[in-house]
């Protein structure tokens, strides 16, 4: 489940991690209202669950009252990658000195939470990671211990990072002890600053929680507001498969996390980007897929759908029957390439037999086609 800033300075606050003062604004008045109670220069950022928000125009900074209503009216409406903007948070602005990336996430391969540092702040921290990777920092957290003062300090040593070490290094404890305590899958303070005055500062934060776990925080369960996640998103687990919409072009739909992800890294090696991450599961029968199908094909950007399936106790004849009724119901009008092996194989091919679906025995060959056809190539 995705948080607002305004909500992930909230819990990061409650660990003693110290954030700039702010407050949510829904209309221009407000947002006046709440900059002349600070009485300085404000920064207005929209709150919506997309990043990118800077590059849109969604984070305006306003010397005057005056000045912060207009620029929240300015704000306030905007589309940013199809979230629209219905509130923004009004913030002090930082006196800042030097910015940096902290951030953790669950590595599934080490099966440990990984601390990644950055003296490169303030800018895409996936951008770093894919033109300079040497510029981050990785360190896998033995969970028995927790990530310990001593250990904080010498990965800022590394990084490269400067200021008062101590401050920076008790900041990064607290953000593992966050991370723990709300069970999330990620947590990241982009940018963490130092200001001119010394201070250590999380002047932006993202924090996203595993929605496995939001049983044990009501609380924090509270905190999901359908309304500002991305309408497919809501549509698919109203269906009961997971989706996550990405920015891609190519549609992909399979079953099990495990082989969903696998699917996108051969999209993305293949030179194409993933559309979407869709999971219908495990068991999933014609309906599923035909759902499945319908949330896909309903993103504009879509120019074709690779199918992945392994059929275990997912029969590849029911996932066939999908694909064919949406393609009758005309819902399915793009290139489809598709991949089944396992239960109920030869039945599923049978059923596709002469209809527009390009079958492919792997699912590399499957990733490849897919891809071309989506940039206009060969099938």
């Amino acid at each position: 489940m995705n948080l607002h800033e305004y909500q992930a300075k909230e819990l990061l606050a409650r660990y003693g991690i110290p954030v700039p003062p702010g407050k949510v604004a829904y209309t221009a008045d407000e947002a006046k209202a709440i900059a002349s109670e600070y009485g300085d220069t404000v920064v207005i950022k929209a709150q919506v669950h997309t990043g990118g928000r800077g590059k849109a125009g969604g984070v305006k900074l306003a010397k005057t009252p005056e000045e912060a209503r207009e620029k929240a009216s300015q704000i306030l409406g905007l589309n940013i990658k199809g979230f629209i903007t219905k509130k923004v948070l009004v913030g002090k602005a930082v006196d800042i000195a030097k910015e940096y990336y902290a951030g953790l996430i669950l590595d599934r391969v080490t099966q440990r939470v990984v601390l990644m540092l950055s003296k490169e702040g303030g800018i895409d921290i996936e951008e770093v990671a894919a033109t300079r990777p040497e510029a981050i920092i990785k360190y896998p957290v033995n969970p028995a211990t927790g990530l310990r003062a001593f250990e904080a300090r010498e990965l800022l040593k590394q990084a490269g990072m400067e200021g008062n070490l101590g401050k920076l290094a008790a900041m990064l404890v607290q953000l593992y002890q966050a991370y723990v305590g709300i069970d999330a899958s990620t947590a990241e303070i982009n940018p963490l600053v130092i200001t001119a005055q010394g201070e250590v500062v999380a002047a932006d934060a993202k924090i996203v929680l595993d929605d496995n776990a939001l049983y044990r925080h009501p609380d924090l369960s509270r905190l999901r507001e359908a309304e500002a996640e991305h309408p497919l998103e809501v549509e698919a687990s109203n269906y009961g498969f997971a989706y996550v919409k990405l920015e891609g072009s190519v549609g992909i739909i399979g079953n099990g996390a495990g082989l969903v992800m696998y699917t996108l890294d051969l999209v993305n090696r293949s030179g194409g980007k993933p559309a979407n991450f869709l999971d219908i599961g495990g068991g999933a029968k014609a309906d599923i897929v035909y759902n499945a199908i319908k949330v896909v094909c309903k993103d504009p950007d879509v120019k074709g759908i690779f199918i992945n399936i392994f059929g275990g106790i997912t029969r590849a004849d029911e996932v066939a029957k999908g694909v064919i009724q949406a393609m009758e119901d005309g819902i399915l009008t793009k290139p489809v390439a598709m991949r089944v092996a396992g239960t109920a194989e030869e039945e599923a091919k049978k059923l596709l037999e002469g209809k527009l679906v390009y079958m492919y025995p792997n699912s590399i060959d499957a990733a490849k086609a897919i891809v071309d056809m989506v940039n206009g190539g060969a099938k």
